[in-house]
């Protein structure tokens, strides 16, 4: 099964807990805090493997986290760092924000890319030891881990893209001139998926070409099996049309050409606009007075393009054609790499005053930057921490807000699903 559009979700990991710990020797008076750190969440790695061809791996599976950080221990003893998750695509596979739609990154260069950090590692007790604070039994959190959903987008990685109406000979002409063996058949879309095979034509003159799924009238809207594949001639460098000039299917050789160049100018402008040769296939069986030949050839013309005459199926003409192709494509601009669109947003410093506070009933849910990080670092399980928790509140002013707003004890004060009794 060729699957080349998948939806997947990344998660950094966490941020291993700083440590409440002190220093206990003998003959070692008042030790002091010696909590150590958290280690660091691991990161969501992606890194190309040229060895897979398709995004089926992740058909099944469509939730990737990274390994959490450990904990910190005493003897300011750091935790450790939580294992980065590595994640193989195929190259040519373009990263885009299922939000936004952007591109994160294309991974057709094979260097790695970070996809999601993960969180920082908490720090321990030992951190805020101060001449007036000399027991501090309390420690940070480790921070959550990046989360964000993408899409998975495979772009095949081809210098030359076949396109034509099915059963034109694409399949045929890709067997006779490469080592690849596509499914070959007298009936539509004997192709389901794009196939690739490598030209041999000289010694050192080599270069990739890829069969696509048949085109019919409508494939940009959606028709046939076309749309779904029309991505994978993003990045071809020129494109070989090839159209039954015998006219064995019942069509119009002549009408088959501009109603191809059409689909490829309703997909994408600049597809449209990409260098085209047309091989005219199957010369073997034109009728001894048919003009097709003729006429398709004055169509090829007016558009600006060049016109081959080749039997697939024979062989004839198609070594020529390949020479043809390979002389062009020493002409024309390397294989497609997209620039990123997507910006990482850096968070600048935030306002610890600047929180909105919302009344429902006898619940007051609080929201604010700032102590959305707050309640991140924040181990409720530790009293201390809940007590730094509680002066890092009143400091902010917080607790005045709710009085001037009419909070009454009893109240439940909800800021980022951590839920207390408000008692003055």
């Amino acid at each position: 099964m060729f699957v080349d559009k998948v939806r997947i979700t990344v998660i950094g990991g966490r941020g291993g807990d700083g440590a409440v710990a002190f220093h206990r020797e003998k003959y070692v008076a008042s030790g002091g805090p010696d909590g150590g750190d958290g280690g660091h969440g691991g990161s969501v790695i992606l890194r190309v493997n040229d060895n897979l061809s398709t995004l089926l791996d992740f058909r099944y599976k469509r939730k990737y986290q990274a390994a959490a950080g450990v904990s910190g221990q005493g003897r300011k003893m750091a935790g450790k760092r939580g294992e980065n998750l590595i994640i193989e695509v195929p190259r040519g596979t373009v990263v885009r924000d299922a939000e936004t739609n952007q591109i994160i990154v294309d991974m057709s260069t094979g260097e790695d890319f970070v996809l999601a950090k993960g969180g920082r590692g908490g720090w321990g007790n030992a951190h805020y030891a101060t001449p007036t604070r000399q027991v501090p039994r309390f420690a940070k959190a480790g921070l959550k881990g990046q989360e964000r959903d993408v899409i998975l987008e495979l772009k095949l990685l081809a210098d030359v893209g076949l396109v034509g109406f099915p059963n034109v000979g694409k399949s045929t002409l890709l067997s006779v001139t490469s080592n690849a063996h596509p499914k070959i058949a007298n009936y539509h879309f004997t192709t389901l998926y794009p196939n690739l095979g490598v030209i041999y034509v000289d010694e050192g003159v080599s270069f990739v070409m890829a069969d696509i799924p048949g085109i019919i009238e409508g494939a940009a809207e959606g028709a046939g099996l076309g749309h779904d594949f029309l991505r994978h001639i993003d990045r071809c460098r020129l494109l070989l049309h090839i159209v039954d000039v015998s006219g064995s299917e019942g069509r119009d050789p002549v009408e088959d050409f501009h109603a191809i160049c059409a689909e490829l100018k309703n997909y994408s402008v600049d597809l449209s606009s990409r260098p085209m040769i047309v091989a005219a296939n199957k010369i073997d069986l034109l009728p001894p007075d048919s003009d097709n030949l003729q006429r398709l050839r004055a169509a090829v013309e007016a558009a600006g393009c060049e016109l081959y005459e080749i039997s697939a199926g024979t062989t004839a003409g198609t070594r020529n054609l390949m020479r043809v192709v390979a002389e062009k494509l020493r002409t024309l601009p390397p294989v497609t790499i997209y620039e990123p669109e997507y910006v990482e947003v850096v968070e600048a410093p935030t306002d610890p005053s600047a929180f909105d506070i919302e009344h429902y009933g006898n619940t007051w849910l609080v929201t604010g930057a700032w102590l959305e990080r707050l309640v991140q670092n924040i181990n409720f399980e530790d009293y201390e921490s809940r007590n730094y928790f509680d002066q890092q509140l009143r400091k902010v002013g917080l607790f005045a807000r709710l009085e001037e707003m009419g909070i009454a004890d009893g109240d439940t004060v909800d800021i980022y699903d951590f839920e207390f009794e408000y008692q003055r």
